[in-house]
């Protein structure tokens, strides 16, 4: 029980921890457009051995504008599937709910493009006259009225709940082999980028963040994005991998929920344990006591013997040995035929 509370406690302390401490604007809402890592209006193209973790969708434009995938049509035909995606491929010329569910997808998107483009009172305006490359940046809104450079690695520090947008009035351009580095509990789901122009992701690239685009996502070869591609025209791939981004906060509240589960296993056990010295300890005090009792009775055995030997005049000493010796006698034949021996010898 003491184990059960302390982790309650624990779970409830990191809930707050990373809701109500958070610094930053408030994170944009994609809605139904959460639910997928690459959203497209005009098409999703890939070239090479693409790795897709999390599902995808296009729309008004239907699935001839899904190439590279090889998609094989489930037997729903509400969606497909591709050996190049851990996930489900939606168009809006599948079965229905799909073509309802990917224009709502697309609208939300829509939707929270315009949120992220409208936020104001930002807390730098043209940063680095646009290049931010090896910096490390806080929490907070950062507004350019120009593109983005990012030609070396880039660090967002951070608690888990705390919340980066960028607005981006023209191009984002992140250069070949850089990365965006996340520290201190920072997490991708938190990142947003919004991008008036293309985002382009350089030559093996690592990004963490929801790219929105107004136009469209390039990634280039073996390019990565932990987050996710919305983009309002295309997004094109070339051996890239875009993995949907981890929730830290699940993640730490299923390690303490395990952590909980562990510690309740243990106290089980060790109450068994304890149980079982206890049944052991009363085991071996019921032979004690039933040890002492033979021996009481052997030694009044032995005293009445003694006594009748000498022919003591006390009657009602004389009366109690021979009833003793009786008993003695009664619990003899009810030994087995050799321990009745053994007695009558020691007699």
């Amino acid at each position: 029980m003491f184990y059960k509370g302390l982790f309650g406690v624990l779970l409830l302390v990191l809930f707050i921890s990373q809701t109500v401490s958070a610094a930053g604007p408030v994170g944009v809402n994609l809605g139904s457009s959460g639910s997928f890592v690459i959203l497209a209006k005009s098409g999703i193209s890939t070239t090479g051995t693409t790795s897709i973790v999390g599902d995808m969708g296009v729309s008004p434009i239907d699935s001839t504008a899904i190439t590279g995938f090889g998609l094989s049509m489930n037997s729903s035909n509400q969606f497909s599937t591709s050996p190049l995606v851990n996930g489900k491929a939606y168009a809006t010329n599948y079965a229905p709910p799909t073509p309802t569910t990917m224009t709502t997808a697309i609208s939300d998107m829509e939707i929270a493009y315009t949120d992220a483009a409208g936020r104001t009172n930002p807390t730098a305006t043209e940063l680095g006259a646009g290049n931010i490359g090896g910096m490390t940046l806080a929490p907070g809104l950062y507004k350019w009225s120009t593109g983005v450079t990012i030609p070396t690695s880039l660090a967002l520090s951070g608690a888990a709940g705390d919340v980066w947008i960028f607005q981006i009035a023209q191009n984002l351009d992140v250069g070949n082999g850089v990365t965006v580095v996340l520290n201190s509990g920072a997490q991708a789901k938190n990142v947003f980028w919004q991008v008036a122009g293309q985002a382009t992701l350089g030559t093996t690239s690592d990004v963490k963040g929801i790219i929105l685009s107004q136009t469209a996502v390039v990634m280039k070869t073996g390019a990565k994005l932990n987050g996710r591609a919305l983009a309002q025209t295309a997004v094109t791939l070339d051996a890239s991998t875009v993995i949907a981004p981890t929730n830290l906060r699940v993640q730490s509240f299923r390690r303490l929920r395990m952590l909980n589960q562990q510690a309740q296993q243990t106290v089980v056990h060790e109450r068994r344990r304890i149980m079982n010295q206890q049944e052991q300890q009363d085991l071996l005090n019921v032979r004690r006591l039933r040890l002492l009792n033979q021996q009481e009775e052997l030694r009044a055995l032995h005293e009445c013997r003694i006594r009748l030997a000498n022919q003591q005049n006390d009657v009602r000493t004389l009366e109690e040995c021979r009833r003793l010796l009786n008993q003695e006698g009664r619990s003899i034949i009810q030994q087995p035929a050799e321990r009745r021996e053994e007695i009558s010898i020691r007699n």
